[in-house]
């Protein structure tokens, strides 16, 4: 898998390519800021992007400006942005589209390195990674959401936020301690109250995710 990183904080940015290369990652580019990520991304057409979102010179949003870029001009380029903090701007941005591919992670979950190359390897596949605080964010703002959210149970809205997480069925299953035909009757119940129809392709799960998630997340703030 062929993967561009933008971090400007150079141990960091050192540290996740070597976590990548380690493990089977073929690293094209690592650079410190959002110009030069733009240009080897479009340079190399990789199939992920890993990007700060705060880099030079302003160190406010660069990063996910040129993520945001990225994903309109080349969808097919999964682009996971990583963060200090949860910022409900950011992710409402980042989350503003029809398809999967992207991720929102945490800086601190990267020392997870197995869950951390999993989360990419599932954005580069057309999926969704989210932090769990970013779940929650949006879990805790979800009754600002569309009437589609209102017609949920509380179990659905837990199912569905772990679908946002990334999880399997099977995942979703441990967690909640039900079996995983309960998860399946979940997430087809999901299916129904969002309006997928029976015939949706494969990604009716990442579709749901998208839609509970522009639902629920404000526009601004």
């Amino acid at each position: 898998m062929r993967v561009v990183i933008g971090e400007d904080e150079v141990l960091l940015r050192e540290g996740i390519a070597h976590v990548l290369a380690s493990d089977g990652f073929e690293v094209l580019a690592s650079v410190s800021d959002a110009t030069q990520l733009e240009r080897e991304v479009f340079r190399h057409l990789p199939d992920l992007v890993v990007t700060d979102i705060r880099m030079p010179p302003s160190y406010t949003d660069e990063g996910l400006v040129a993520a945001l870029r990225i994903r309109h001009s080349r969808p097919d380029i999964g682009v996971v942005v990583v963060s200090q903090h949860v910022q409900r701007r950011y992710a409402a941005e980042l989350l503003n589209g029809d398809g999967g591919g992207f991720g929102y992670l945490l800086k601190q979950r990267i020392s997870d390195v197995r869950t951390f190359t999993a989360d990419l390897r599932r954005v580069a596949a057309g999926g969704t990674a989210l932090d769990p605080e970013v779940v929650s964010m949006i879990v805790a703002r979800a009754s600002r959401g569309t009437a589609a959210l209102g017609r949920l149970t509380p179990r659905q809205l837990e199912v569905l936020g772990l679908m946002a997480e990334g999880r399997s069925n099977a995942a979703i299953a441990a967690q909640l301690v039900v079996s995983e035909k309960a998860v399946v009757q979940h997430t087809s119940n999901i299916y129904d109250a969002l309006g997928l129809t029976i015939d949706a392709d494969d990604h009716r799960r990442v579709i749901a995710v998208i839609r509970y998630l522009q639902s629920a997340v404000p526009p601004t703030q």
